[in-house]
């Protein structure tokens, strides 16, 4: 996998930052860049935290989900661009979660990559963030 920089830029930018904690859209506590606060964790509500602790948490993060994936997925030696696209879809929703889009993740190891976008457009994860998996639909896509 080339570049890890560019990728971490890229989840970034679809995370957006926050430095207090906040709600998202299914309800969970999160802070700085989509990290899932655990319950173990102790955020303040209304407390700014600073950006280097909350970058450190996202390093932590991503790591977790480069892991993830190289446990997971790399004997099948995909390309930058499908691992990108699954590092992104396990740091948003965790390894447990992709794993159960077994069609998805079948199509791609049979590079069938209209199907395995199809899969991920018809996904209640599409209904919860239409532009980011509209985005790595995009990505998968591309002819490179």
């Amino acid at each position: 996998m080339k570049n890890l920089r560019l990728l971490k830029n890229t989840i970034k930018e679809n995370e957006g930052f926050r430095d207090s904690p906040y709600f998202d859209q299914l309800g969970h506590l999160t802070i700085g860049y989509g990290h899932l606060v655990k319950p173990s964790e102790r955020f303040n509500l209304n407390q700014k935290y600073d950006k280097i602790f909350l970058e450190k948490l996202f390093e932590k993060d991503f790591n977790n989900a480069l892991n993830d994936y190289n446990k997971n997925y790399k004997k099948f030696k995909y390309s930058n661009r499908i691992s990108n696209v699954l590092i992104e879809m396990i740091f948003q929703i965790g390894i447990s979660k992709q794993k159960k889009f077994k069609k998805m993740n079948e199509y791609i190891k049979q590079k069938k990559l209209y199907m395995a976008a199809y899969e991920m457009k018809n996904s209640l994860w599409h209904s919860q963030t239409p532009k980011r998996v509209n985005k790595l639909i995009d990505t998968l896509l591309q002819k490179k």
